[in-house]
């Protein structure tokens, strides 16, 4: 199977600053990106090409007009690369609180920790942002009595890193959603890999396949657009009790996401943050 072709959308920031990179990352978010990195002066933004809109995009950025600063872009079609190659040379093993490592296959001689968890990836998008990984698996880890016997949900599973953690972790069912379909096989061989694919079921889709008061704990490591639309579908299908907890957004976003949780019936408990990146735990 071929790996989704991906567009490149280089932005380029004129005077360019960090701040200034974090407020069109904002903006352009609106659309279907899946990755950003900034280079200076560019803001490199990365979407599917069949989801590519170039009109949409000049009318986002049209909106920045006024901001103090210029914005102009180019776009160019992702040469085909080796991805397992690029994680390679890019990926470094994580250890979350000396508790959880997650590793690629070609990571060898590590420290082997409680629960030790090997990643194969067959796309490259939805790898990064370690900072959300890493807090999305801390609040698992923090929260173990909540998962063991439990039924939990991983939105936008990717590779599955919190839905192998949550099964590791001896939920007594884990689900995994993800809208693309190259990340959503991904998932299911990766949970193969570690040896928990009986009790991960992986499927390609968005929030309505959720189901209504079904899970304990849902997990969703996204974006702030996308969880600001779905919140209110994850409220619903937890249990009365269950927890949500989000992650992929800024600290500056803590208010709306708190408040579309509450207003979808859901009670703030607690927050992470790492590098301006936060993971906020919420209880139904």
């Amino acid at each position: 199977m071929n790996s989704q072709e991906y567009i490149e959308v280089a932005v380029k920031i004129t005077p360019y600053s960090e701040e200034n990179a974090e407020i069109v990352t904002a903006e352009v978010s609106e659309l279907p990106f899946e990755s950003f990195s900034s280079e200076d002066p560019f803001l490199k933004c990365y979407i599917q090409k069949d989801l590519y809109d170039a009109h949409a995009l000049k009318i986002v950025l049209s909106g920045l007009e006024g901001m103090g600063f210029d914005v102009e872009f180019n776009a160019t079609l992702v040469p085909p690369v080796n991805w397992n190659a690029v994680w390679e040379s890019q990926f470094p093993p994580i250890v979350v609180d000396d508790r959880c490592t997650i590793k690629a296959s070609f990571h060898e001689g590590l420290k082997r920790t409680r629960f030790n968890i090997t990643i194969d990836p067959k796309m490259a998008f939805g790898t990064g942002h370690h900072q959300t990984t890493y807090m999305m698996c801390r609040a698992l880890l923090q929260n173990e009595e909540a998962v063991k016997g439990k039924v939990v949900m991983d939105m936008g599973c990717g590779t599955a890193v919190l839905a192998i953690l949550a099964a590791k972790m001896k939920a007594a069912k884990v689900y995994g959603i993800d809208i693309d379909a190259i990340a959503a096989i991904s998932a299911y061989d990766n949970a193969r890999l570690n040896k928990v694919g009986t009790r991960i079921e992986t499927y390609c889709g968005d929030a309505s396949l959720l189901q209504r008061n079904t899970y304990d704990v849902l997990l969703a490591n996204i974006n702030r657009n996308i969880l600001l639309q779905d919140i209110p579908t994850y409220a619903l299908s937890l249990q009365k009790g269950g927890l949500l907890f989000v992650s992929g957004f800024y600290v500056e976003d803590m208010p709306m996401i708190i408040g579309m949780a509450q207003n979808s019936g859901l009670t703030y408990v607690s927050h992470d943050s790492i590098d301006n990146w936060c993971c906020i735990k919420f209880s139904r």
